[in-house]
């Protein structure tokens, strides 16, 4: 390698050392051996312009093994990477020498694991082992698919790449295996797994651990293995590139060997280089072997490294930008829809009159399971939203995921198309999962299924689309007891409980087919993080919505759905998903024995905690303290609805194995129970006095004074209405000369006039 060459490979080197020892944490080792294989790919191979790290068609990288951060920052500064924010590049750059100073440190654009979003050149936030193999897969099949669907004679727009770097670690890990399973399947010749073999981990040689032949499990998976014998040779690791590059019907895996800390005198090949700073001494031997100017400080970037890095993969990407976006203006010409589509990909926009395509049901008291109206709303949405993409882990039939006459994503000699939009994941709930976050960091809305229970495989890959903030979509059927006679190991308890906790993840859990429809219309409304569908496997009433509140108010989280006791209940009963007509059948007997009862569908607690205190607080009024919770999971989390002096109706167990109805009267999911211990709470909490005007909640849907017919009318009035403003002021209007409804038509007023301005303006 000529003279530049070795000094940005040791550059690397250095600002990764120099980092974790500033730092006194993080991973120098695997930075310092995969150095050369790094500045292999990005000087040699990428197809990516700097100053456009958001181009559609760039190659993409990812590093699988988060941990070695450095490696990627410091490349990221060396490439010249310019900062983007909301997708536009400002001309700074992405990462500093300073920025790189601040490793790890609180605020900083560094930090301890990759973090997409955060730092502008980080395709995908990594760290638990795997999980970025998994999304380069879904990378590569959203790239085939975006190709497939609106590549034309002549316009070749989406040929990109995808390469991951992962180690040891991510090999042991099942979620590679199930995802190189499925990638050797599709035949995804546009992906590459680099292997960083260092033979190294934290407890020492894997030899104690690990001792399989990587490449002949490869082979078997359908991939094409390439070895290079020593990683530090930066020609045979880019002809591996390349070749890897040519192969088109199958996905690569590049072998590479690398010595973990290389040119750390005491420390190279050792678990103590894997995972703590060097020390003083062996960073000082390290640099005395890279050669490196003794007298050069810490952070040290020489002469004319940046110039080279910078230019070398400029030299590739910027050309190929500038033609791409020649071919586009051309193809915008010739295929004006497909253009407007891909615009809307791009921006994460959705086609004009999607919400006109969702179905609604008739009241119907057998009504159906609400995996099937989802399912129904699902196809209705896919006939607008070209781009919804997804599938299920072999449970497809029973998800009621299937996009009807949307084809199999599959190579065509598996008898499908790489344009289907119906993914067959195979039973690999981990890699779906993943994959799917890869998909969706390419601009598709994709959605995954399976049953409630098996949720728990899941959980790595959910937690990282929310904490990317990625609108993937979870369809989990299945969702209680009701699954029934396939007993406990098919019953989820905990899981509802699980999600709930994971922040930026909402959760819905819909009472019947109409709030199903409504929650498929959050879903797509909502871009900020994913969305996880709880549905059932039996079949549940659909609730009259002429009698009852709109299902529309589904979007507020919470809302009163039945209500006989003005603003003075003396009981709500609260329940979501199947729950809920059971509570509705509880509050039509308990009024007709003269009870003064309320009933709340609380099927998001996270959209019900977005909305303004005045509205909570006018649902469950907090001087209302006889309440009935009704779930069928583990009650953790349903106190701060129930309340200290509340009862819930939960499982506190496991499930056993019998007909449905025959377990809901064995746990207590009766109308009798519920009735029970409605008036049990009723009878322990004596009626509160009569609270002043100007301080009495306004429970919707009606006041005092308000007839019971004019407020059994008011989910008809506000059916339809799907701006939560408005129904906010619904609400108020219900309350008679309450303190509430003055604020609540003072909010109304003001947001109107804002409103008005903003025209004004326009």
């Amino acid at each position: 390698m000529d003279k530049l060459e070795k000094l940005s490979i040791d550059t690397i080197r250095t600002l990764s050392m120099d980092a974790v020892e500033k730092a006194k944490s993080g991973h120098p080792g695997s930075a310092m051996g995969l150095a050369p294989a790094m500045y292999a790919l990005w000087a040699n191979d990428l197809v990516y312009d700097p100053a456009a790290p958001h181009w559609p068609a760039r190659d993409r990288f990812v590093l699988s093994g988060g941990h070695v951060s450095m490696l990627l920052y410091a490349m990221i500064h060396l490439a010249g990477i310019e900062e983007a924010v909301d997708g536009k590049t400002t001309g700074a750059p992405a990462l500093t020498v300073e920025d790189i100073r601040n490793f790890r440190q609180l605020g900083s654009r560094t930090p301890g694991h990759p973090e997409y979003g955060h730092t502008t050149g980080v395709e995908v936030t990594t760290g638990p082992l795997a999980q970025g193999c998994a999304n380069a897969v879904g990378m590569a099949m959203a790239q085939r698919w975006l190709a497939a669907r609106y590549d034309r004679p002549g316009f070749r727009l989406f040929d990109y790449r995808v390469t991951a770097f992962a180690g040891d670690g991510d090999m042991m890990e099942g979620l590679s295996s199930e995802a190189a399973s499925l990638a050797g399947h599709l035949e995804l010749g546009n992906l590459t797994w680099v292997y960083d073999r260092n033979s190294i981990s934290i407890e020492g040689d894997i030899a104690q651990t690990f001792t399989e032949d990587v490449g002949a499990r490869f082979e078997a998976f359908g991939w094409h293995v390439i070895e290079v014998a020593q990683g530090q040779d930066v020609r045979a690791v880019t002809e591996a590139l390349q070749a890897a590059r040519q192969e088109m019907s199958r996905p690569s895996l590049v072998i590479i060997n690398t010595v973990i800390g290389f040119g750390a005198p005491g420390k190279a090949g050792k678990a103590s280089a894997h995972g703590e700073p060097l020390g003083a001494a062996e960073l000082e031997g390290a640099k005395r072997a890279y050669g490196w100017p003794e007298d050069a400080p810490p952070f040290h970037v020489p002469e004319g490294v940046r110039e080279h890095v910078t230019g070398a993969l400029s030299a590739r990407g910027t050309p190929r930008h500038q033609a791409w976006e020649k071919m586009f203006a051309d193809y915008r010409k010739a295929y004006p829809q497909e253009a407007a589509e891909l615009d809307m990909i791009f921006s994460g926009r959705l086609p004009r009159g999607w919400e006109e395509t969702l179905p609604s049901w008739p009241a119907d008291p057998k009504g159906l399971a609400t995996r099937q109206s989802a399912g129904a709303a699902l196809n209705a949405l896919a006939s607008a939203v070209p781009w919804m993409v997804g599938g299920a882990a072999d449970l497809a039939p029973s998800t009621k995921t299937t996009i009807e006459g949307g084809g199999d994503f599959q190579p065509p000699r598996w008898g499908g198309t790489y344009g289907g939009r119906n993914i067959r994941f195979g039973v690999r709930e981990q890699a779906m999962g993943a994959i799917c976050n890869g998909m969706a960091l390419s601009g598709l809305r994709s959605f995954c299924a399976g049953f409630m229970i098996f949720s728990d495989y899941m959980k790595p890959p959910i937690r990282l689309s929310a904490l990317m903030g990625l609108p993937v979509t979870y369809v989990f059927t299945h969702d209680s007891i009701g699954v029934g006679e396939d007993g406990p190991t098919h019953q989820p308890i905990e899981q509802l409980a699980q999600l709930r906790a994971t922040p930026n993840l909402t959760v819905i859990r819909p009472a019947d087919a109409n709030e199903a429809a409504e929650a498929w219309r959050v879903v797509m409304k909502h871009d900020t993080g994913p969305v996880a569908l709880a549905l059932t496997r039996q079949a549940v009433p659909t609730l009259d919505r002429t009698k009852y509140a709109p299902a529309s108010l589904l979007a507020m989280g919470g809302y009163v759905l039945a209500n006989a006791g003005g603003n003075r209940p003396e009981v709500i009963l609260m329940a979501s998903g199947s729950e809920v007509p059971l509570v509705v059948a509880a509050y039509e007997r308990l009024v007709a024995e003269g009870v003064r009862a309320r009933v709340v569908s609380l099927p998001s607690w996270e959209l019900f905690e977005a909305q303004e205190e005045i509205y909570r607080r006018s649902v469950l009024p907090p001087f209302v303290k006889a309440r009935v919770g009704v779930e069928m999971g583990a009650p953790l989390g349903w106190d701060r609805y129930v309340g200290p002096e509340g009862t819930m109706i939960a499982m506190h167990d496991f499930g056993v194995s019998a007909p449905a109805p025959e377990l809901m009267a064995q746990y207590g999911f009766t109308v009798d129970n519920i009735c029970k211990a409605a008036r049990a709470q009723i009878a322990a909490h004596r009626p509160p006095e009569k609270p002043r005007a100007e301080a009495s909640g306004c429970p919707y849907p009606h006041g005092e004074g308000v007839p019971a017919a004019q407020a059994q009318n008011t989910g008809a009035q506000a059916a339809g209405a799907h701006d939560p403003h408005s129904q906010l002021a619904q609400a108020g209007m219900q309350c008679g000369g309450s303190r509430l409804l003055a604020e609540l038509r003072a909010k109304e007023a003001a947001r109107k006039e804002a409103g008005q301005k903003e025209a004004d303006q326009d």
